[in-house]
């Protein structure tokens, strides 16, 4: 047994001393009444829950039947089996006892298939109850409900209904424990499921529907009640064809890669030979498919051709362009680097990427016109993927003259990104760099800028520091902005912050005196005004400081060349000037003058943009971030005359073509196509060891809050006993003890993760008093209320924990701010309050937990909910196909209110990187604006042609919004050619006001996440 299969066996142990926990299982005696102490298995009274007001509901937060609901062939009269399980606690006047258990099988005959509700079985269970108990009182019975379904199909309900009174003197709890029902002699025909469209690649039976719990086939082939639905998926495999693995290390693809990708080209192209030629069509034939799916699927057959065709153009390209082939291998020794000893080698389907992408960056095809999303479940290295793509276009930005400036901008959608991506991208520029002195290309240092803004760091430094603002004269000040965690060169957590007054910086600086970075400050930018002065490499950042584009000045440079440099050295670019700097210098007080810049003008531009978790650009979000999309494109290609690549990652594909027409105008297309089945492709296959195991839990007539605490109570003594007696846990897990120490580590630490913040304060209430544990439990929180630098140390404490069990941390509770970007192998058991409102969501938040070892996630379902209760009914479906109930992307672009909010910011950021490029005067006054325009002949008609198509509104259906345009100009230029206005700034001309500072203003406020 390797640690992997140990861990496994253990994750599966412990979650069955969880499930036995809560049914009492391993109990005989009890000091505390059983129904505040049990939350699975039981069954209340009939007459209690009829009695309830709240209905449907209070059946299934306290149900008193459990069963099955399957359908059957029709064929009657017929006979078949069923086994019912029971136990029952007395109380002797001292303690509480569980009695023997009921265990009685019995045969039930139908005699036709006409419509009605029979009773059975109660005579005798109600006997067998006496005779356990001694006494007469309690009873119960199995119920059969015969109904037909829409097609006229025979459905047969089976249930145990415990049928005692809700009070009898002779018992204080009239509850049925441990209750279940066993099924035997018929032969289900499964359900359809509904809720999912027809697909040739997934499949919709249901072979039974629990009521009140979940079912499964047993191995003798009879349906079996259970409490808790657990669902396991495995862990991908990613190479399952009978070719060789071809060599795809770093070092390998270093030296002479062209074989082994073509190699990986030609094992692609003959698997889907077989697979999308004669395999499909055997399926089809043997599973009848419709018409829709086998044009699904011969059009799916049709998407792979075009990757394999994409991999084999990006092989052409390396062999003829010599430039390009070293970027490529010094790529692959940067990423080594990045990598720093945990793989040495990449997946099949990053390569394939890669190689598909190649053409964005030798830019000899079309492609900005096509936005390519990276598709892999969550955990696969999507974010190594296109780092490995935009390390090789910033490689070949140098051999081709591009000496400094951005070849890339990378935004995610959350408020703030996870500091474990920042530091992916650190740690892959920062092996771009080493081998770019080593290889002898010329230009700047690669560098990363961190882009968040204001309440994650700050937008600028003054000199004269405001309330509330960063003080450079505060000697405690840069130590609150630390964003890296390790030193992206020597991976040294030996960082030191600074500010130096010199270069007006603030500064990481790696302390390691064997540091491969030679000089002081690490090339890493965290201060807004320091990103437009030194435009790193690759910008990391949120989606939300687009909108700034139309105040900043700087903003400028992530779209096209500043405006010159600073002949200070040190100051780096500068931009339009203005009355506090009058060189366009960002550094305050600075007299330099401005000096040319030192490439063309058409280098600066990004090259591309990056938007990761795509799928979380919706609703109003997406809509306004949509017109700014727009702005983007629209003042690269007035300023550089080009367009950027758009590349995005998600974790969903559903409605992603739509999405990316309405977001960025141009054609989506996802690599890698999905295989013939949802566990079958080329590039992955299920494996055969356990990623994660998912268990459904209803928790029954107590709080889901309680239910939580038992949970984390139970997982925690048992780390607590495998702390303190190794051996006798692992004998009872069915391990060897030297695994203890590992499995210590791998399951000690529970995630309680709440989708609302008023249910995460609730648990961490409960959890100071309810976890009766030996010792203390130390507890941390990641939410939006976290602050910055308390996020680093909680990180760097799961990552690294301390020696002593009692000093580590043991429960994060956590709300979606760790939904993405958070990678950490010790995060193996997480405990979910109810379903989130999106599939994506549970999707991504889940995946947090079993990243390279087993994990088990515990989904407490808000079983009153109807969306929990539809969840449950067919979990294993919602988990194994997950993307499949994804919802559509709710967006669009042609929204009225919309354009209200967004029109001033397009607008005015017109006016401050277009037109101010080209006027002597600086247009930040309504009397220079007025001059401008009436000099240059530029007045709304002209305006109005830009605006509208830079938005491509040009559409029948866009004849409202046009007309909104117009009327917005036409009042915009009404004001500013008014010479008795009282307008100062051109924003107070506006319309609609102030342009957004944030492309959140559509939101409600909220605090910004810091993690």
């Amino acid at each position: 047994m390797d640690l992997y299969s140990a861990a496994t066996t253990f994750m599966r142990w412990l979650d069955e001393q969880v499930l036995f926990c809560a049914r009492g299982d391993l109990l005989d005696n009890l000091e505390v009444e059983p129904n505040g102490r049990f939350w699975l298995g039981r069954l209340a009274p009939e007459e209690s829950v009829s009695e309830s007001a709240l209905g449907e509901r209070g059946e299934r937060l306290e149900p008193c039947a459990i069963g099955a609901r399957l359908r059957t062939d029709g064929v009657f009269p017929r006979s078949f089996t069923v086994t019912v399980r029971a136990r029952v606690w007395i109380f002797n006047g001292e303690v509480w006892k569980k009695l023997p258990p009921l265990q009685d099988p019995f045969d039930i005959y139908i005699e036709d298939a006409q419509p009605s509700e029979r009773s059975f079985g109660r005579e005798a269970l109600t006997n067998s109850l006496t005779t356990i108990c001694g006494a007469e009182g309690l009873s119960c019975e199995v119920r059969i409900e015969l109904r037909d379904d829409a097609d006229g199909t025979p459905e047969l309900t089976v249930l145990l209904v415990n049928t005692s009174p809700s009070e009898h003197q002779g018992f204080r709890d009239t509850n049925l424990y441990e209750c279940s029902i066993e099924i035997a002699g018929l032969e289900p025909i499964p359900f359809i499921l509904e809720s999912l469209p027809d697909s040739f690649r997934y499949d919709r039976r249901v072979l039974a529907y629990g009521i009140n719990c979940g079912v499964e086939l047993t191995e003798h082939g009879s349906l079996q009640t259970v409490d808790a639905v657990a669902v396991e998926k495995d862990r991908p495999s990613y190479w399952s064809v009978s070719e060789p693995l071809p060599n795809l290390t770093f070092s390998g693809l270093s030296e002479n890669p062209i074989p082994h990708l073509k190699q990986l080209v030609a094992a692609h192209a003959m698997w889907g030979v077989h697979a999308w030629g004669e395999k499909i069509g055997a399926r089809a034939q043997e599973e009848t498919w419709s018409p829709s799916m086998l044009a699904e699927a011969e059009c799916a057959a049709r998407e792979f051709g075009v990757e394999s065709e994409r991999m084999t153009e990006g092989i052409r390209l390396l062999e003829s362009d010599p430039r390009l082939l070293k970027a490529f291998k010094l790529m692959n020794r940067a990423l080594s680097h990045a990598a720093g000893g945990r793989y040495d080698s990449w997946r099949p389907f990053q390569v394939g990427f890669l190689l598909a992408n190649l053409a964005s960056v030798a830019r000899e095809d079309n492609s900005a016109n096509v936005a390519d999303v990276v598709w892999f479940a969550t955990g696969g290295g999507k974010t190594e993927t296109y780092l490995g793509l935009l390390v090789t276009a910033a490689l070949h930005d140098r051999s081709r003259g591009k000496l400094t400036g951005i070849t890339a901008w990378s935004r995610f959608p959350l408020r703030m990104l996870s500091l474990q991506q920042t530091q992916r991208f650190a740690d892959a520029l920062a092996g771009a760099e080493i081998v770019r002195r080593q290889g002898g290309l010329p230009g700047d240092p690669f560098s990363v800028g961190f882009l968040v803004g204001q309440g994650g760091t700050p937008n600028s430094l003054k000199e004269e520091a405001g309330s509330g603002e960063p003080d450079v004269d505060d000697d405690e000040m840069p130590g609150r902005y630390r964003v890296l965690l390790t030193c992206p060169f020597c991976r040294s957590e030996d960082i030191a912050m600074a500010f130096d007054r010199r270069l007006w910086r603030l500064e990481h600086r790696c302390l390691n005196d064997a540091c491969a970075w030679p000089e002081r400050a690490l090339p890493f930018f965290i201060i807004d005004d320091e990103i437009y002065r030194f435009l790193p490499t690759v910008i990391v950042g949120t989606l939300d400081k687009a909108a700034t584009i139309a105040m900043q000045t700087g903003m400028r440079g992530l779209v096209g060349p500043p405006f010159g440099l600073c002949s200070q050295e040190g100051h780096g670019h500068t931009y339009a000037p203005r009355s506090n700097r009058p060189t366009g210098c960002l550094v305050p007080g600075c007299r330099g003058k401005r000096q040319p810049l030192l490439m063309n003008n058409d280098l600066y531009a990004p090259s591309f943009r990056l938007q990761d978790e795509l799928h979380l650009l919706k609703d109003s979000l997406g809509a306004v971030d949509s017109h700014y999309e727009s702005l983007l494109d629209h003042l690269e290609e007035r300023i550089s005359g080009r367009k950027p690549k758009i590349l995005a990652s998600s974790a969903t594909l559903t409605g992603y073509d739509r999405q990316i027409q309405l977001l960025y105008q141009r054609e989506g297309r996802v690599f890698p196509v999905p295989g013939p089945s949802f566990d079958e492709g080329f590039w992955t296959n299920s494996g055969d060891k356990v990623a994660r195991r998912y268990v459904a839990v209803a928790p029954r007539g107590v709080t889901i809050e309680y239910a939580v605490d038992r949970t984390v109570t139970e997982v925690q003594r048992i780390v607590r006993a495998l702390d303190k007696d190794p051996a006798a846990v692992c004998k009872a897990a069915g391990i060897d003890p030297s695994f203890a120490a590992d499995l210590l580590s791998l399951y000690g630490v529970n995630v309680v993760y709440g989708n609302t913040i008023r249910d995460l304060e609730a648990v961490a209430r409960s959890l100071e008093t309810q976890i009766d544990v030996e010792g203390l439990v130390n507890t941390a929180s990641l939410t939006g209320k976290t602050d910055f630098e308390e996020v680093r140390v909680i990180l760097g404490r799961l990552q690294n924990p301390e020696e002593d069990l009692d000093a580590r941390l043991h429960v994060v509770t956590a709300s979606s701010m760790m939904s993405h970007g958070v990678d950490i192998d010790r995060l193996n058991i997480m405990v979910m309050l109810g379903i989130p409102l999106g599939a994506a969501e549970f999707i991504q938040t889940t995946a947090r937990v079993g990243r390279a070892w087993p994990g088990v996630v515990y989904v407490m379902h808000k079983i009153a909910r109807e969306r929990d209760a539809s969840v449950f009914r067919c979990f294993d479906k919602f988990v194994l196909q997950g993307d499949r109930f994804v919802e559509p992307i709710p967006i669009t672009r042609r929204s009225r209110k919309v354009l209200e909010k967004t029109v001033a910011g397009l607008f005015l950021a017109r006016v401050l990187h277009i037109h101010e490029a080209q006027s002597a005067l600086a247009l930040t006054t309504v009397s220079n604006l007025r001059r401008y325009f009436s000099g240059a002949g530029i007045g709304e008609e002209a305006e109005l042609s830009e605006m509208i198509a830079m938005l491509k509104f040009d559409s029948g259906l866009d004849d409202a919004l046009r007309n909104d345009l117009q009327r917005w100009l036409e009042r915009f230029f009404s004001s500013l050619n008014n010479p008795g206005g009282t307008f100062r700034f051109p924003w107070e001309l506006s319309p609609t006001g102030r342009p957004m500072r944030s492309l959140r203003d559509v939101e409600e406020e909220a605090p910004v996440l810091g993690y």
